[in-house]
């Protein structure tokens, strides 16, 4: 069976070369560590993406993605993007935000959706990393300078 999607005929239609790894979400596979062993990745290759919101009125919602097994450092983000603050959206609010489910939130599926997108700059260690394909169960492997490219993100230090 081949996965499709709208984020793989995104990146079709872009020419972009990827790989689709799927896993079973419905068995408990939910943090990114977990998804790394089940596709057979490092953690740090696999890249998990967080919504994030600024203290400042009219401000986009970001996406942040960052390395599985880190956890965001708000006070950097806010440093980088310039903000006095920074918070995580809740779940309910991410997936209202996104239309996505959490766990299945991609940078890759929001393309020209109006956020903002912040890589941690640890991704560039890599060739290629992983990210959510737009749905619980599935993860993109691409490369690099291609996923930057195709959302526009900023490639920042969040460590």
């Amino acid at each position: 069976m081949t996965f499709k999607n709208n984020v793989t005929r995104f990146l079709d239609s872009k020419r972009i070369d990827y790989a689709v790894h799927t896993y079973d979400y419905d068995a408990g596979i939910h943090s990114a560590v977990e998804v790394a062993a089940a596709v057979g990745m490092s953690g740090e290759q696999v890249f998990k993406t967080l919504v994030a919101l600024a203290d400042q009125p009219g401000r986009k919602p970001m996406l942040v993605v960052i390395p599985g097994p880190e956890t965001l450092d708000l006070k950097a983000l806010a440093k980088v993007v310039g903000v006095k603050k920074a918070k995580m959206a809740s779940h309910d609010q991410a997936e209202a935000l996104t239309g996505l489910q959490t766990g299945g939130i991609s940078p890759l599926a929001l393309v020209n959706k109006g956020f903002d997108v912040y890589l941690d700059g640890r991704a560039q260690a890599f060739e290629e990393i992983a990210v959510s394909a737009g749905e619980r169960g599935a993860q993109i492997v691409l490369p690099v300078r291609d996923l930057v490219k195709v959302t526009r993100a900023r490639v920042v230090a969040l460590e």
